[in-house]
């Protein structure tokens, strides 16, 4: 039962022309989820836009919104990403109004992109921020004085959320749901969704990557053949070769295509295989790190905590604990260990 004196947040989502329109609905489903059956209902969500009415997205849908009265007054903020934030950041008049409104704001977000709109607001300055993969060289160029953790799904910093890709907005609301009103809330909000796992900060977004082919295929080959061979050393100029390009198209084709480098992009891959053999499986650290190219396990540790923000044996006991939790069979006695 929800005592009648929990406070009901106020919630707006900032949405502009060619927005991304999954970036606002998918965290707006989210807070939507705990109002149902929760009285008083925990949020108010309200869709705003500079002028109000439709605002048509990038995929030429529109969604209705609010303009942004004066003095608002909000909980929580969140700047969708998408396509129009090239233009958005450009606009003295969203800049103006997203900086007065994250005054008031206890918790100012973004989805995607809108990083951008809340870097070129002098928001982020100093700052920790992500942002979608495929924009991280162009994030780190115009904002060099912004930390940007390309690996991350989302990044708090203060007051600011800033989440990854699209479908990343929908684990930055379940995130910001649990810091409301805790995890079981969280958690059958995410059932309600029918999202699988709660994805944490410190997950790296590039994981998903790995089962996407890039756009043009040129280097699915090239990709293919590192993963197979992780625990081989890789220089630009054997994946040059590998690529049948010179070395200096091969850095900057590559990066163009994936967003990051060859050797950083070397690198999230035996994070991610190294990640998945702490979690799944008995091997010691030594032989992980044999197996996924790191050598030594101090260097796969170091790594483990810069990208995903703990060692590897805390994400092992983590993944233990989830293990143990969700099985639903009799628990031994010792004397059956």
């Amino acid at each position: 039962m929800i005592s009648a004196k929990r406070e009901t947040r106020s919630v707006g989502f900032l949405i502009f022309d060619g927005f991304q329109i999954l970036d606002a609905a998918g965290p707006i489903g989210v807070f939507e989820m705990p109002t149902r059956g929760m009285s008083p209902s925990p949020y108010t969500l309200t869709v705003y836009s500079l002028g109000g009415g439709p605002v048509r997205a990038s995929c030429g849908a529109s969604m209705m919104s609010e303009k942004i009265p004066r003095h608002l007054k909000l909980d929580t903020l969140i700047v969708s990403g998408g396509e129009g934030t090239r233009e958005a950041m450009s606009d003295a008049r969203v800049l103006d109004a997203i900086g007065d409104l994250s005054e008031r704001t206890r918790r100012t977000c973004s989805v995607c992109s809108g990083s951008f709109i809340l870097a070129a607001a002098g928001l982020l300055k100093g700052r920790s921020a992500t942002t979608h993969w495929r924009r991280s060289a162009s994030f780190e160029r115009t904002f060099p004085d912004t930390r940007l953790l390309a690996d991350r799904i989302f990044v708090k910093d203060g007051k600011f959320w800033t989440s990854a890709g699209i479908t990343a907005g929908i684990d930055l609301a379940l995130a910001l749901v649990e810091d409301d009103l805790g995890d079981d809330v969280a958690r059958r909000a995410a059932r309600e969704l029918v999202v699988h796992q709660r994805r944490h900060g410190g997950q790296s977004q590039f994981s998903v990557l790995q089962d996407l082919r890039l756009a043009s295929g040129r280097f699915d080959e090239v990709i293919g053949w590192i993963r197979t061979n992780l625990h081989s050393g890789f220089t630009v100029d054997t994946l040059a070769e590998r690529a049948a390009m010179s070395p200096r198209n091969f850095a900057r084709v590559f990066r163009s295509e994936t967003g990051t480098t060859p050797a950083r992009f070397v690198e999230k891959l035996r994070l991610d295989a190294a990640r998945q053999s702490v979690e799944t499986t008995g091997l010691s650290l030594q032989q992980i790190a044999r197996n996924t190219g790191f050598d030594d396990p101090e260097r796969m540790r170091m790594a483990f905590v810069r990208v995903f923000g703990q060692p590897p044996m805390a994400l092992r006991r983590q993944a233990l604990g989830t293990s143990k939790s969700r099985s639903r069979g009799p628990k031994l006695s010792k004397n059956n260990d």
